[in-house]
């Protein structure tokens, strides 16, 4: 069949979605209470389903106060009853894949249950709904009449009693239906080889002999493969080699640290860039326009949402609210039911809405993610708009970075300090370093009145790191590749200890 009629017949396919969405654009919250009692019917008879008593539940308000807000920790022994095999515990269907978390808010590993209804019903269908969107947007797109280039976890999918786990880019493309195969490079063996600096050349080598017009995968790694294309390939740019290129799905990090060495590597005016919201809990938001960068949250994949104001969070009069009670612009901490069986989950994040109609987003962070020891509250949301300012200010690119408190002793005051690791380190350190602290303070009235007259607050410090660190240590600690991602932010000094003594050694 030739290629072009390939793509006519999977944009037409595709673009019949919309009318699926439709629903809940305009029945959102209609939409959200049945999906709810959907999966309590469907979960009555399991363990989780029997102890809560779901059959008798017949409000959002009896689902609230019945069954109680969680943490992986709070189900962690169930969760390994489920990985030995044992059926039934919190949904109904067998639970077979776990998809390992990459372990952001803390250092063990998490094993999120991944059931059939949710690869269907949740990822596959976003991924529709992601192309769909794109194709509706952009009429002119020539999406199918070349490949995809997706970057996935570099783990292999480890078999134990029944169960598999692994990254969930990994599971995702082991399941992978016949038409995404179809339309994806590399293919399944190479994308789910399992050491790093292996796969690298074996990706490269695979996807040069294809004609990709889009990119999928988590800036920062996506950035390393690009650049080694360059260099084994002497192009000066990324259109040398894929003139068709049209546009990048991202996610996992907030693309703004990476944005002006993206337009470096494919100097098109056209190109679009567009982000999404998944984790391994699930496929959460996506958006759904080329110039609107609030991403659209997806209500009709068998998840369903609620959100702890931040102010409350962790405390006595800690509250969960419904779609329906959200406010603008204000931060809350993510709580989802999904057809995985997990039951009013706190996944970890942090998001503000933009929006009520329709209900778009913004991830402002995470909730283990900040700095807090002197009271300041920084979130990653001020932490990314402040440096990206402060790069533009001084023509720098960052790799990567991390940041942490620096400890009052005695009379001496605290600080934070970041690692910076910089493509080239700005021409003035000490210039670099108050552009970053004076835009933290424009950005956070907290961190401002900490700062004022150096009170609580010194200024902050910043350390260059050596080129190549943060990959060091991502190798040191077996992260490498695809959806493993530096520790932004951290109330304790670990990252920072551990990185410094790397880059002496």
């Amino acid at each position: 069949m030739p290629i072009q009629i390939v793509h006519s017949v999977a944009s037409w396919l595709l673009k019949k979605r919309m009318h699926q969405m439709e629903l809940f654009l305009k029945y959102p919250n209609e939409v959200q209470e049945e999906l709810l009692f959907q999966l309590i019917d469907k979960a009555k008879y399991t363990e989780y389903g029997r102890i809560h008593d779901f059959k008798s539940i017949k409000t959002y308000r009896q689902f609230a106060s019945r069954v109680p807000i969680v943490a992986y920790e709070d189900i962690y022994e169930k969760i390994e009853q489920s990985r030995r095999g044992v059926h039934n515990i919190f949904w109904p269907t067998p639970i077979k894949m776990f998809a390992k978390s990459s372990g952001t808010t803390n250092a063990k590993s998490k094993f999120i249950p991944l059931s059939d209804e949710a690869l269907e019903e949740n990822h596959y269908a976003a991924s529709k709904d992601l192309l769909c969107l794109y194709l509706n947007n952009n009429e002119g797109s020539k999406l199918f009449t070349g490949k995809g280039l997706r970057l996935g976890g570099s783990k292999e999918i480890y078999e134990n009693n029944g169960t598999s786990y692994g990254d969930l880019s990994a599971l995702l493309i082991d399941n992978m239906p016949l038409w995404a195969s179809f339309s994806s490079t590399p293919g399944s063996s190479t994308s789910l080889m399992g050491d790093w600096e292996t796969k690298m050349p074996a990706i490269i080598e695979e996807t040069l002999q294809q004609n990709v017009t889009s990119l999928a995968g988590v800036p920062s790694w996506m950035l390393v493969l690009l650049n080694a294309i360059l260099e084994k390939t002497k192009s000066k740019t990324i259109l040398d080699i894929w003139p068709d290129l049209e546009v990048y799905f991202h996610g996992g990090v907030n693309f703004n640290p990476y944005l002006t060495q993206y337009e470096k590597l494919i100097p098109k005016k056209t190109f679009k860039y567009y982000e999404i919201y998944n984790a391994s809990e699930g496929f959460f938001a996506v958006q759904d326009s080329n110039d609107n960068k609030d991403l659209l949250l997806m209500l009709n994949y068998g998840i369903f949402y609620e959100f702890i104001p931040m102010t409350t969070l962790g405390q006595t009069e800690e509250v969960a609210v419904s779609l329906n009670e959200v406010e603008l612009n204000k931060n809350y901490a993510v709580v989802i039911t999904t057809n995985s069986g997990l039951w009013r989950y706190k996944i970890g994040d942090t998001i503000r809405f933009t929006s009520i109609k329709p209900y778009r987003i913004r991830v402002s962070g995470r909730t283990k993610h900040h700095i807090n020891v002197f009271g300041e509250e920084l979130i990653i949301e001020n932490a990314e708009e402040a440096l990206k300012k402060s790069c533009q200010e001084h023509h720098v690119d960052v790799v990567d970075y991390t940041a942490g408190p620096i400890f009052m002793e005695g009379k001496q005051k605290g600080a934070h300090e970041w690692i910076i690791e910089f493509k080239e380190p700005p021409e003035s350190i000490e210039g670099f370093r108050t552009s970053l602290d004076e835009k933290l303070r424009a950005l956070n009235s907290d961190y401002d009145a900490k700062r004022y007259n150096d009170l609580t607050l010194n200024k902050l410090r910043v350390y260059v790191a050596k080129k190549g660190l943060f990959y060091k240590w991502l190798k040191k600690n077996e992260k490498l590749g695809g959806q493993h991602k530096i520790p932004r932010l951290s109330n304790e000094r670990k990252y920072i200890e551990e990185l410094k003594q790397l880059d002496v050694t």
